[in-house]
């Protein structure tokens, strides 16, 4: 296991934050750091056919080593961080024989994770838990999913009496910012069925995930002075406000769970003149997911109406733009690749945990792709901030996972 979490360390102590900012692919100079650090090292391990394109998308080939045909599988991650928070200089903290009292991560700055808050670290007492130093996050998400896949692929190579058939790995840029699909190469990939290694805790198994689209609302203002606004003036930050209001209150991430969607407000930028809102919208269900957007049209419809006679023009002009949906539509006609994920699991005595991803992976965008592709546990918590923490054997058991998969994929497929 201390090979598990040396190579996690050499991942993580990389910043790859990307930015939705930006046009480029990567979005970021810096990923190509790690991604060219992964390069050598799938090399390193004996993997072949690694290749990186010039969108720093990368891939390569653990060979069949067996006789008979078996479908091709693969095994995708991302190696971007949010830019939610700092993945710069990342200092991870070990905590061997968790007691299950509370870790003071940052001294200092009093910054301490607690059960008593994250109460799922009662779950892991007695293990291996990496951490945050309280200042950064610590990038288990992805980085603890290419370390499972890399470190599954050299047990594999070499331990050749594990039979399995031919096996693909792709790793991506900019996934937190939805576009880690976007220049995903399917047909080059070759694979018949993927696995996302990018959920959260131990026994996570989901292909089910929510439709998602981004919006983006203008308010137009008009700024006379207000001395002698009376009748004249428009403020853009009020319309923006009044929009927020009439949101659905209780449609919020926070107070949602399960199949329940949400709106969620994540920026506000202006000025009396003009004012942007951005947001997500999120529902599992397809129709509802519409009726979310369209809302949000008629909101910005509405306000623009009670303007139009002073204004002469929409004072709330709404973009509304998908940016996924939900995979259940592809994997169900090919439930049996969930079923083969939830057998490994059950015999390496994991308790699989069936539920739909309230998010999003690459997986959702692939099974669109003609890539079905459901999600895999990696097993880090309170992704995207300071709290962030993984247990080293949920990284361990991951590894196994994937193992056990090629394992009982080549024998479903052997006559």
């Amino acid at each position: 296991m201390q090979h598990i979490i040396d190579r996690f360390i050499s991942y993580v102590t990389v910043d790859t934050e990307s930015d939705p900012n930006s046009d480029t692919t990567p979005s970021t100079e810096k990923q190509w750091d790690l991604a060219n650090q992964l390069v050598e090292e799938l090399k390193a391990i004996g993997m072949e056919d690694v290749t990186i394109d010039e969108n720093a998308y990368i891939m390569a080939t653990l060979p069949s080593n067996v006789e008979h045909d078996v479908p091709v599988i693969g095994f995708v991650a991302h190696f971007d961080t949010t830019p939610d928070f700092t993945g710069a200089n990342v200092k991870p903290q070990i905590i061997e024989n968790y007691d299950g009292g509370d870790i003071v991560l940052n001294k200092e700055q009093n910054i301490v994770l607690s059960p008593s808050y994250f109460k799922d670290m009662l779950q892991y007492k007695g293990q291996t838990l990496i951490t945050t130093d309280g200042t950064t996050l610590l990038g288990a998400d992805d980085k603890a999913g290419i370390t499972e896949i890399v470190s599954a692929m050299e047990y594999l190579i070499q331990h050749p009496e594990i039979k399995h058939g031919k096996i693909r790995v792709g790793f991506t840029p900019d996934e937190e910012i939805g576009r880690g699909a976007h220049k995903f190469d399917v047909a080059k990939f070759g694979a018949e069925w993927a696995y996302t290694m990018d959920g959260s805790q131990i026994g996570e198994l989901e292909y089910e995930n929510f439709n998602a689209a981004g919006a983006k609302i203008t308010f137009k203002g008009k700024s006379v002075h207000p001395g002698y606004a009376k009748g004249k003036m428009i403020n853009s930050m009020l319309l923006a406000s009044r929009f927020v209001a009439a949101l659905p209150q209780d449609e919020v991430p926070e107070r949602t769970t399960g199949y329940e969607g949400f709106y969620h407000v994540t920026g506000i930028e202006g000025s009396l003149e003009e004012t942007t809102v951005k947001m997500i919208i999120r529902d599992h269900d397809k129709e509802k997911f519409e009726a979310r957007k369209k809302k949000v049209a008629e909101i910005a419809d509405e306000i623009s109406n009670d303007f139009m006679e002073q204004f002469g023009e929409p004072v709330a002009i709404a973009d509304i733009k998908d940016q996924y949906y939900n995979m259940k539509e592809k994997v169900v006609p090919v439930i049996h690749i969930v079923d083969i994920a939830e057998q490994a699991m059950k015999e390496l005595s994991i308790e699989p945990i069936i539920k739909p991803i309230r998010g999003g992976t690459d997986g959702c965008q692939l099974s669109y792709m003609g890539l079905p592709c459901p999600n895999i546990f990696a097993g880090g918590h309170n992704f995207h901030g300071k709290y962030e923490y993984v247990p080293a054997e949920s990284m361990q058991k991951a590894t196994d996972v994937i193992i056990k998969i090629a394992e009982l994929t080549a024998k479903k497929y052997n006559g």
